[in-house]
């Protein structure tokens, strides 16, 4: 077994990689701190996959915790992963593509181009999951991400952005009239917690995914692979096929698309 953790701030995700090259029961532990939290989610990965020390052949870690690490995990074989690196081996394992890019939403967002076995970190934007958090504090007095959720399903966003319709009474070139014009826009200050809500969410996913448009200008990639908790946000269902329509791209969610990091940094091991 190869096992691979990625170490966030207070958020430690793990799995393991069989002799199969098959994902084993990936696993998602918050604490305090990242040492607590890498200890606990490696303790807890072991009891619940029955899996003894000696089954572990090497352990490889990565993402900004990893810095906090610097001996050995319960005396067995211990190793950084590079994080770009392992974004990109991760996603190429979960989608079989060997041209896309890569998109990490996180606290932030990185960009990794992957080209064949060329895989390098081209950029990215300080907005993401932090951003989400950070706005919801402030205009919905709440950072639960159940209830900023749910309040955005309730949420109708034409009372939040300007769209294309709201300044024009025609489609603009290659412009529906459902696109948006400008973000919070249209607010106002009796807008609904639900109004907001969704607005919040929407930039943030809105911003992301222009942003890989831009990025993979005059590259000729189309696919995107986006990593990362906020994949797991269920506006991305609605926000993201009408980008796909509008700019002809592809927006790819993969099964394990919050542990591709983890599986990447596995992944590096074998590489």
């Amino acid at each position: 077994m190869i096992i691979g953790i990625d170490v966030g701030i207070s958020t430690t995700k793990i799995v393991g990689i069989n002799e199969k090259g098959e994902v084993v029961s990936p696993i998602r532990i918050k604490a305090t701190d990242p040492v607590t939290s890498l200890y606990g989610a490696f303790g807890k990965y072991l009891f619940d996959t029955n899996t003894k020390l000696s089954d572990v052949e090497q352990v490889m870690i990565t993402g900004v915790g990893a810095a906090y690490i610097d001996s050995p995990i319960y005396g067995l074989p211990t190793n950084k992963a590079q994080e770009f690196l392992a974004d990109g081996l991760g996603a190429r394992y979960e989608t079989d593509l060997d041209r896309m890019l890569v998109v990490s939403m996180g606290t932030g967002t990185s960009i990794v181009q992957c080209d064949g076995d060329d895989i390098h970190h081209i950029g990215g934007i300080g907005l993401g999951g932090g951003t989400l958090m950070g706005l919801s504090r402030v205009m919905l007095k709440t950072d639960d991400i159940k209830q900023i959720v749910k309040l955005a399903m309730e949420g109708d966003i034409q009372n939040i952005d300007v769209l294309i319709g709201d300044i024009s009474p025609n489609p603009l070139p290659n412009l529906p009239k459902t696109a948006t014009a400008s973000l919070f826009g249209n607010a106002r200050s009796n807008a609904t917690r639900e109004d907001i809500a969704l607005g919040i969410i929407t930039t943030v996913l809105q911003t992301i995914g222009s942003s890989c448009i831009l990025a993979s200008l005059n590259t000729g990639i189309k696919e995107y692979v986006l990593i990362g908790n906020l994949t797991l946000l269920p506006q991305c269902k609605e926000v993201l096929p009408s980008m796909e329509k509008l700019y002809n791209v592809h927006f790819i969610i993969p099964k394990y698309s919050e542990f591709c990091t983890a599986i990447g940094a596995a992944l590096c091991f074998k590489r």
